[in-house]
């Protein structure tokens, strides 16, 4: 990190600059008439200068010592220099208990506004736990709920970076109050505009929830934690002695709960992996998926595609190098990464413009659709819907992952969520099957049956009820496997009944998926759905 002084230097230059003039402005005698206006700018630079250092000197080079960056640090980070414009940089809280009103820093530990990621505009709020531990008081949750009511207005992502102690306990229930109205916000805005929330810091008890209905949530190693009761309560009331990392730290929640969706290796990591996922994402649902320049050309054909599948039915391969190698550049931005690794979710773009991947993953539980698995598509799925980005499905799933574990834990209700979402979305649905489509669990990666627009089988597909060994011993109850098998194998483990009945579209060469895809999503960009009216649906949460 760069040096806590020299940061310091760089931040308030500028206002003691203003003051040095003030105060030689001031050794001149002022005339009567302007004396008011030579006290007011005098008291408005201190104030500007105070909410520029936060906590102080002091606590900003504790908050570094932490290997943490402060709240505007984090900012001059994310936005493009020179664009970032303050809102209510001067506000303080109007509590007056236990001796609040003895301190009262302006801003209020949370610094508002709105600037530039590459050009496109964003609203974000970033918490100061400089200031009484980035607590969130009645006039902090107002900021908050001012920029964000700013950012539906206009149709522009929010973005929250988080690192807070919690409620402000000294001002009791109007803390509360706070919280809830940031829920509420985040709720309306749901489906409207992005929301992004980056822990960098505690974020604990009701604090959390409003991460949790944020669209993504990225974390910072070893320096953020987000748990609802911390360990000291959870010793109280199970005797469990846990730490605060392991209950709630970023390597918990992005591989073990699915709470948090990426993570970063400190604060500078997190920003610039933030600035990349913004580049994906719509300003709003009024608008179309950002289009970059790109040198890569729908006429790339791959050869190297048709070598990726193993002939052995059995052999798992890797669907992300597949899924890489038909995207623009080969670039792919994972979501959830290490959290349920048997399905791939993440942006990519074809021909410049954005679009969502969902892929089922042979090298983990063979690609087998779990609970965990469901629910990390299903979201993803609606997220691309909401904001009409295209989704592109690749198929390699055997079915849903047997045992009574999945059965007890509900995966009929959590595997439904999946099929919900594919069948809801009305975006673009493009879908490449490269092997197995068993069972149910075929029916729900965007099948033809739920609307999929293209869907498209490579040569080396098998659209089935279930794999041929299993098929031909419950048909012939055990009898002439072998050679029952091979007739099974010769007439279900291919794509052909499938394109003959029109469930695929067409069984195509794996060097030519580009190609296609490039060429549907053109097709398919005046797409438009009518459904019937309701208020909403009912998704089996």
């Amino acid at each position: 990190f760069i040096s806590s002084m020299a940061l310091l230097r760089r931040a308030t230059a500028p206002m003691q600059a203003a003051r040095r003039a003030s105060s030689t402005a001031a050794k001149l005698v002022a005339p009567p008439h302007l004396a008011k206006a030579v006290s007011v700018r005098h008291r408005l630079e201190e104030q500007m200068e105070s909410s520029l250092l936060g906590g102080g000197p002091q606590r900003i080079v504790a908050q570094h010592k932490k290997g943490k960056l402060t709240a505007r640090e984090r900012l001059d980070l994310f936005l493009d220099p020179g664009t970032f414009r303050e809102y209510d940089a001067l506000k303080t809280h109007r509590c007056h208990d236990f001796g609040l009103q003895e301190q009262a820093p302006p801003g209020d530990g949370v610094v508002t506004g709105h600037g530039l990621v590459d050009g496109r505009r964003v609203f974000v709020f970033s918490q100061d736990f400089t200031v009484f531990g980035g607590s969130l008081s009645e006039t902090h949750a107002e900021k908050i709920c001012k920029v964000m009511d700013q950012a539906m207005l206009v149709g522009a992502p929010i973005i929250g970076l988080n690192d807070s102690g919690g409620a402000r306990i000294q001002e009791g229930i109007a803390s509360l109050a706070g919280y809830a109205e940031v829920f509420q916000r985040n709720v309306e805005a749901s489906g409207v505009i992005p929301q992004l929330s980056v822990i960098m810091g505690p974020c604990a008890g009701g604090a959390v929830y409003s991460p949790a209905m944020t669209d993504f949530t990225m974390m910072v190693d070893h320096t953020s934690y987000m748990f609802v009761t911390g360990p000291d309560v959870v010793k109280t009331v199970t005797n469990e002695v846990i730490t605060a990392e392991e209950l709630g730290g970023s390597r918990t929640h992005t591989r073990m709960s699915g709470v948090a969706h990426l993570s970063a290796a400190n604060d500078l990591e997190a920003m610039a992996n933030l600035r990349a996922l913004v580049g994906f994402l719509p300003g709003s649902n009024r608008d179309s998926p950002p289009v970059r320049s790109t040198e890569d050309v729908r006429s790339r054909q791959d050869p190297a595609l048709g070598r990726i599948v193993p002939e052995d039915p059995n052999l798992p391969y890797d669907m992300g190098a597949l899924v890489r190698r038909v995207l623009d550049d080969g670039g792919l931005l994972e979501i959830s990464p290490d959290f349920a690794k048997n399905i791939i979710t993440g942006f990519g773009r074809m021909e410049g413009g954005t679009v969502g991947v969902v892929a089922n993953q042979p090298q983990e539980l063979a690609g087998c659709l779990d609970i965990d698995a469901s629910i990390k598509a299903a979201r993803f799925v609606r997220f691309c819907d909401c904001f009409n980005i295209p989704i592109l499905t690749f198929v390699d799933v055997p079915g849903f992952l047997p045992g009574r574990v999945q059965e007890h834990d509900g995966i009929i209700r959590n595997g439904a969520k999946l099929l919900f979402a594919y069948a809801e979305a009305t975006v673009p649905k493009v879908t490449v099957i490269t092997r197995k489509a068993y069972g149910g669990a075929y029916d729900v990666m965007s099948s033809k049956h739920l609307r999929g627009d293209l869907n498209y089988a490579w040569p080396s597909a098998e659209v089935a009820v279930m794999g041929a060994k299993g098929a031909v011993e419950i048909i012939f109850r055990g009898k002439r496997v072998a050679e029952e098998t091979l007739e099974y194998e010769h007439k279900f483990a291919n794509p052909l009944v499938a394109a003959q009945r029109g469930f695929v579209d067409a069984v195509i060469q794996p060097s030519e998926t580009r190609t296609r895809i490039c060429e549907d999503l053109e097709l398919l960009k005046g797409k438009r759905v009518q459904r019937p009216w309701k208020k909403h649906d009912n998704i089996p949460l």
